[in-house]
């Protein structure tokens, strides 16, 4: 299992777009791959699930993987979050 924490930069938080690209991306592993975020997990390959969170931005998550290619799914989605998209 491998974690990072992740400040969300986008303007509008992890809204529609952002959300929808961060499941696309995630559904590409076959790791196990949750969003800690405010004492509660979120399934980041549900796009309800991340949604649900109501992430905005300047907010703190944490992306937690596990499984086989735990460390490149961890990798491709901080880089992903890192993004500035408005």
């Amino acid at each position: 299992m491998v974690s990072e924490k992740v400040v969300i930069r986008n303007v509008l938080g992890l809204h529609l777009r952002p959300a929808g690209d961060l499941c696309r991306k995630a559904v590409e592993y076959d790791s196990h791959i949750m969003i800690h975020f405010r004492e509660k997990e979120f399934n980041a390959k549900s796009l309800l699930g991340v949604l649900s969170a109501c992430v905005q931005q300047g907010d703190e998550i944490e992306l937690i993987c596990s499984g086989t290619d735990e460390k490149e799914a961890l990798q491709t989605l901080v880089d992903l979050l890192n993004q500035k998209k408005q």
